[in-house]
């Protein structure tokens, strides 16, 4: 059996098409996050971000987490894990409370009560709540606070962004991973890992959208004033490119992969090219214009769906801090100019914040979000880690840590 170690965090992402490990800790000597483990596994279970097969999803998690492990020397039972899929949405809520202390002063139980009474919100029995994010709070008609701590009043609201999922998905997400005698210590979805990953404290008090195209989805969210304004998942990413590229071009979907992942390209140099692939002691031909058109089409179907996200909370190019891609699917050459034109807005790959250790080893697009996954089970155990020449930055899930705890126990 596993033995938890709390100076050792985990993110475990579970993704379409693979699951990925990290293990790191808080560097003794610098005090930055340190990887000291990682591991990844076919993931053959999941269709577009969904558990359909249990068993074959707990058999990745396993062969992850255990190579993972082998190379750490730690072993783990708890990690920090998102949940994925289309059915993952969020909603804005309010809360209003009254101060019921003799002298009204605001308290950090009051900050928590005002939250909860935001979560009392009419769901279908089929969904629940994975995250409350709190924008900002009111004070007896005070606006824009963003801490209340220590202010008098009477009235105390706040306005939040709820991160709900359906129920029957969870479950099998969980037993997914009690079959590999894993627990969730804490639930997130995907952008919201990359996020802690890649932006900086600037980026998010701008307004900033992050885009992560994965292999069966592509979540999104959009950070400003240094609060989760908007969250959602669109069911489209890479493996959608792979199946169009079969059907364009008449092939296997193996050979489809191999064309995508050579060959497909955003770029018009590409277009002017004649590639060729071996596959099968056959070596295949292709126009080069054909694959640029197949891909273009399903981008910016993906795209459109984003740019209707954004237009849903009135930011359709109205985002200072621009694009941010990570991903599996941003190393489709081109994507980020691309994604420039198409949303109007400035666009650029994501590249991880500061992290010593192993990062030679997983220095890859794919691995942003497993190991934003494990900074965030770092700063949901109440460490923190430096930001922006060494100031420590609690993130946006500082203030919420003591909600979803208690949230957990009823």
């Amino acid at each position: 059996m596993r033995e938890s170690q709390t100076h050792h965090f985990v993110g475990l992402d579970i993704g379409t098409s693979t699951v990925r490990c990290v293990i790191g800790m808080v560097d003794a000597d610098s005090l930055m996050p340190s990887i000291i483990g990682y591991g990844a596994a076919p993931n053959i279970g999941m269709r577009r971000g969904v558990v359909v097969h249990p068993e074959e999803v707990t058999q990745a998690i396993t062969a992850a987490v255990t190579d993972a492990e082998r190379i750490s020397g730690i072993k783990i039972q708890n990690a920090t894990v998102n949940v994925n899929g289309a059915h993952v949405s969020g909603l804005d809520s309010r809360g209003v409370i009254a101060i019921s202390s003799a002298n009204r002063e605001i308290t950090s139980e009051d900050r928590l009560r005002v939250e909860e009474a935001a979560t009392i919100v009419q769901l279908p029995p089929n969904r629940e709540i994975i995250q409350v994010f709190a924008k900002n709070y009111r004070v007896d008609g005070q606006d824009n606070i963003k801490d209340p701590l220590g202010m008098r009043g009477v009235r105390l609201e706040v306005d939040t962004h709820i991160v709900t999922a359906s129920t029957p998905n969870v479950r099998s997400l969980e037993m997914a991973l009690e079959g590999a005698n894993i627990l969730a210590g804490h639930r997130t979805v995907t952008s919201l890992a990359a996020a802690e990953a890649v932006l900086n404290r600037s980026q998010k008090e701008s307004g900033t959208l992050l885009l992560d195209i994965g292999a069966g989805t592509t979540n999104l969210v959009v950070i400003e004033d240094g609060e989760v304004q908007h969250v959602a998942v669109v069911p489209m990413g890479g493996i959608h490119i792979t199946n169009d590229l079969a059907i364009g071009l008449k092939i296997d979907l193996e050979l489809a992969e191999m064309v995508k992942t050579k060959h497909a390209s955003l770029t018009e140099k590409s277009r002017r090219l004649r590639p060729s692939v071996l596959y099968e002691n056959t070596t295949h031909h292709f126009d080069g214009e054909e694959i640029y058109m197949i891909v273009e089409a399903r981008v910016e179907e993906i795209l459109d769906y984003v740019d209707k996200e954004l237009k849903h909370i009135q930011k359709s190019r109205k985002l200072p801090g621009g694009v941010v891609v990570v991903g599996g699917s941003a190393k489709l050459p081109g994507l980020a100019e691309y994604t420039r034109e198409k949303l109007q807005l400035a666009a650029r790959l994501g590249h991880l914040q500061p992290v010593s250790g192993m990062i030679d080893k997983i220095d890859d697009a794919s691995f942003i979000s497993t190991i934003g996954l494990m900074l965030l089970d770092m700063l949901l155990s109440g460490q923190h880690h430096p930001r922006d020449q060494g100031q420590p930055e609690p993130g946006f899930f500082g203030f919420v840590n003591g909600l979803l705890v208690k949230l957990k126990r009823k």
